[in-house]
């Protein structure tokens, strides 16, 4: 009976610990954030970079990097206006200059986006480096706040703001503790091409 007694209480004990160690227990997290979800687009932008294939024509080089007027220099064709145009508009774009340069009568072109140097996204406030980064299609709110270094000490890391922009040319402002992430008590946020993130200093 003693023994029982004492292992039950041995058994409160370690619960009772393991729920003290755990990362996240008893902490006050802000309600979940509120964003609309990232808008995904292809449209390209100066510095971009692109690969160009036209079918049978094995010699004529792949990579082109769009120009800081937004303009893509391809041979024996004048500067295409390319920026704000998705890879499948560049690719008809390209076709028809052929044609009318009468380099080729009926080309076949395919074009991808090898880097979306022109989409960024800000990270300010307390951050090891403040500024923006390059975005990639599916980045996430750690990845961003870990590639601007991480946090400060003095960094609000409960209450970190994400601004993005809607499609009806409002922008929405969401609260979002990183805490809840790092912790597991949360999914991480993905973010959208143009998000700002800032990071407050917490109050003492």
């Amino acid at each position: 009976m003693l023994l029982s007694r004492v292992l039950s209480l041995l058994s409160i004990v370690i619960v009772v610990l393991l729920g003290l160690i755990t990362p996240g227990c008893g902490r006050n997290y802000p309600p979940p954030a509120k964003l609309p979800d990232p808008i995904v687009n292809q449209l390209v932008g100066p510095g971009d970079v692109l690969e160009v294939f036209v079918v049978g024509e094995e010699k004529l080089p792949r990579e082109y990097e769009i120009g800081p007027d937004g303009t893509l220099a391809f041979p024996y064709v004048d500067p295409i206006k390319v920026s704000g145009l998705e890879p499948r508009q560049i690719a008809m774009s390209l076709r028809e200059s052929l044609v009318e340069a009468k380099f080729l009568v009926s080309p076949q072109v395919q074009v991808k986006v090898k880097a979306y140097n022109s989409k960024k996204i800000q990270v300010i406030g307390q951050v090891a480096k403040q500024g923006p980064l390059p975005y990639q299609d599916g980045m996430t709110l750690v990845q961003a706040i870990s590639a601007a270094g991480w946090f400060t000490p003095l960094a609000d890391t409960n209450h970190v703001q994400v601004i993005r922009q809607t499609a009806n040319g409002g922008a929405v402002n969401a609260i979002v503790s990183v805490d809840a992430i790092t912790d597991n008590a949360r999914a991480d946020i993905k973010l959208q091409q143009g998000d700002t993130i800032k990071v407050d200093q917490r109050l003492f």
